[in-house]
């Protein structure tokens, strides 16, 4: 599965799919997002997961299996930010990719087994607006990915500035001992 990094939460899988695609001028830092795909999904309606105009749909097909799972962006049931949808993408290969979203709580067991043992699990770990980096690494124990991709985190460049960096997850990620997973991918 080729993965590329758009930034902020937003992710191309080939010339298939974009995830969570943020409108100009969403997300302070980062340019227009332009990019061409057979399919857009978002997991929630938020400015900086919606962006699907930014996104030239190719008239391929996209032979992605795509389920849903159903989560909050916070941890009072969505009364804070509302729904966030958790993405279980599935290749003609067998490979299996968690897109997390603005996911705001630690997952119930149903949840967790849906996104558990995923061969990539993009997480957000900058705090405020979804997970803290502290959750996220529990999450992370807890579903035993073999690859873990950080996102909607701030970087020197982009991002909110009530968001954390990615640092911390990093520096957790070392002391729980699953360090050896993470991958961080830049877009900049």
């Amino acid at each position: 599965m080729k993965i590329e990094y758009l930034g902020h939460s937003c992710f191309k899988l080939g010339d298939e799919l974009v995830i969570d695609p943020y409108k100009d001028g969403s997300v302070p830092g980062l340019l227009p997002l332009r990019t061409s795909v057979a399919k857009v999904i978002c997991t929630h309606g938020h400015p900086d997961h919606s962006g699907v105009e930014c996104v030239e749909i190719n008239g391929k097909s996209c032979d992605l299996k795509i389920n849903e799972v159903a989560s909050w962006h916070d941890d009072k049931q969505g009364a804070l930010r509302g729904p966030n949808t958790i993405f279980v993408i599935t290749s003609d290969t067998g490979e299996k990719l968690v897109h997390l979203g603005d996911l705001g709580h630690f997952p119930n067991d149903s949840q967790l087994s849906a996104i558990s043992n995923a061969d990539y699990l993009l997480i957000p770990v900058g705090g405020y607006y979804t997970i803290d980096a502290s959750t996220a690494v529990k999450i992370c124990e807890a579903a035993q990915p073999k690859c873990i991709i950080p996102m909607h985190y701030r970087t020197a460049n982009s991002g909110y500035p009530e968001i954390a960096m990615v640092d911390e997850f990093l520096k957790l990620c070392e002391e729980a001992g699953i360090s050896d997973k993470v991958k961080v991918m830049q877009n900049e």
